[in-house]
């Protein structure tokens, strides 16, 4: 999800994976795979940027916190270990 200016100040959040082209006409005007066209304040180049950042956020995945910050390993989820087979 990226955040983004409608034409009138208000923010406007918007899932970047249903945005199909970012046009530059004397506004930025994006088309929604629904068929929704809208007007925001910030340029293409800013809205490639913010999609590009999110979905760099995305498949960095969880254990990645922060962009800032470096990669820390990623700790297995504990998962129950089958009892040992009774001795015969």
């Amino acid at each position: 999800m990226i955040v983004l200016t409608r034409l009138d100040g208000k923010e406007l959040v918007v899932n970047a994976d249903h945005i199909l082209t970012a046009e530059a006409t004397p506004d930025t005007v994006l088309q929604l795979t629904n068929g929704l066209r809208l007007m925001v304040r910030e340029p293409v180049e800013d809205v490639v940027e913010k999609v590009a950042a999110w979905r760099r956020r995305i498949l960095a995945g969880p254990e990645a916190v922060h962009a800032s910050e470096p990669l820390r390993p990623v700790v297995p989820f504990p998962r129950s270990v089958p009892a040992p087979a009774p001795e015969e």
